[in-house]
Order: C-alpha cells, then structure tokens, then sequence
C-alpha cells in the first residue's frame, strides 16, 4: 500500500508541532521543516518510535531569499510526490513600522509570503497532474482586518495568505485538489511571544487557545476540504466584525488592542 506524504513547516513548537503527531497518526509519513534541527530531529525520532512512520527532519531557515525553491529541492529529494503541504511556518513582529528594523521587516515578508507562495507553486504541480492533494495555509484572524496598526506588516501578510489561498482554491474547482485556510486568533506559542504580542491588550483581553486545539480544527477542516477555518466562537465572531463597520472604527480598535501594555 503507497503511503501518504505530508510536509509541515514550522513543525518545531507549536501549531505544527501540534498538527505533526495528527498527520502520524493517520498514517502520514512526515517532512518536517524548521529553523531548529535539534528540536526538529528530536520530534521526528519521537514520531517514527510512537507511529511507526518515516519521518525526516530537513533544518532550514525559511526566512531567506528564495528559500521556497531550495526547500522544494530537499523535499523532492527524499520523496518523489506529496500528497500534503502545511504552509505553517510564520513570523511577526511589533511596533510601529517607521521604527521596524528594516532587516526584520524582509525576513518576515520572505516567510510570510515569498516563501509559502513558492512551496504552493511547487507543489501544485505534481498535485494537479495526480488529481489528488491537499494545502493547509495558516493564515491568522488578522487577515480578516482591514490592517493592524502596531503590526501592519504582519497584518497585511496574513491578508495576503487569506487571499491568495481563497483565489488558488477556486482556481482548482474540479481537480482533485483543495486548499483550506486556517485563521486563528490569540493562540499559546512561541510565535506570540516572538512577536511580543503577549504585552499587547489584545492578550490581556481574550483568553487564547491552545496550539493542540488549533492543529486539530486546522486538521479536521483539512481532511474535510473545507476553505476556510476560523477556530473559536469569539474568534468566528470577530472574523465577520468588520463586514458591519467603517474601516476607520476597526483600524482605531486594532491600535488600541496592539498597543504595548506598560
């Protein structure tokens, strides 16, 4: 019997490291990818002892100038086809943007769009011409927002994740093919502290969910083919919000709610 293959992103802590023993356990043989090979191989040997699956761990920075195309290059290496791509891999930062390092900026647009359109494009081929295959982008209940002052970058990223997988979906209406975007809001992982979100008011405000709460919805959508899965009652909530408002009030909410707590 062929197995499945499933590649995930930013497989080292949360979401997707979450979304990994998922995928095992309905017999998926695994690519991880992450910045941190230690942590990576150490959860890719855990995966093949408890799953009794393959699973290889490839360390890379995903941050980088065309680093979609050297990544489909290792993957194409260890398997031929895959039936699964997990764009989970992201970044943010805070801060208003005339202040942003400049360098942080690039590096978040090279992981947050460059690289995730890449791996879909690479992908796509082999999917399409089997008939068969499924994207999971993660998104963020962000790209609802019509922009997130104090985060605009990363706002405007996840937009760009939303509407792109939304215009990719319609295009393979018919192929055997489905792309499902997963939109969470406040979750527990290492990215909200990267991003120091958690000194924001939003955090303070809302009680986030847990990664393995998030994998799983990202997940099930999946298997379903839904389009789009915005985890959470509040969050489903606050992804419709803006269709029921001027831009202005919610860009002013968005500013109150990312601003730094002293």
């Amino acid at each position: 019997m062929n197995r499945k293959t499933a590649v995930i992103t930013g497989a080292s802590s949360g979401i997707g490291m979450e979304l990994a023993p998922l995928f095992a356990a309905h017999g998926y043989d695994l690519i991880l990818v992450a910045r941190r090979g230690e942590r990576l191989r150490k959860l890719a040997d855990d995966l093949v002892k408890v799953y009794a699956i393959t699973a290889h761990a490839i360390p890379m920075d995903l941050a980088q100038p065309a680093a979609g195309e050297k990544l489909w290059r290792a993957i194409s290496a260890v398997a031929p086809d895959i039936d699964v791509l997990v764009n989970n891999a992201g970044v943010g930062d805070s801060g208003d943007f005339a202040v942003e390092v400049p360098e942080v900026i690039e590096r978040m647009i090279h992981l947050n769009v460059s690289t995730l359109t890449s791996l879909t494009r690479h992908a796509l081929t082999g999917m399409v011409a089997r008939k068969h295959g499924k994207i999971l982008n993660v998104a963020s209940l962000a790209g609802f927002q019509p922009g997130g002052p104090g985060m605009a970058a990363y706002y405007a990223s996840k937009s760009y994740v939303l509407s792109f997988s939304r215009g990719i979906r319609r295009e393979l209406r018919g192929s055997g093919v489905t792309v499902t975007t997963l939109c969470p809001g406040p979750t527990r992982t290492e990215f909200e502290e990267t991003a120091k979100a958690q000194k924001t008011w939003l955090f303070r405000w809302s009680k986030p969910m847990e990664a393995r709460d998030v994998a799983r919805a990202g997940f099930d959508a999946m298997q379903r083919g839904r389009a789009v899965v915005v985890p959470g009652l509040l969050n489903k909530l606050l992804a419709f919000s803006p269709r029921f408002g001027p831009a202005a009030i919610a860009l002013e909410i968005n500013r109150i709610l990312l601003a730094q707590r002293r």
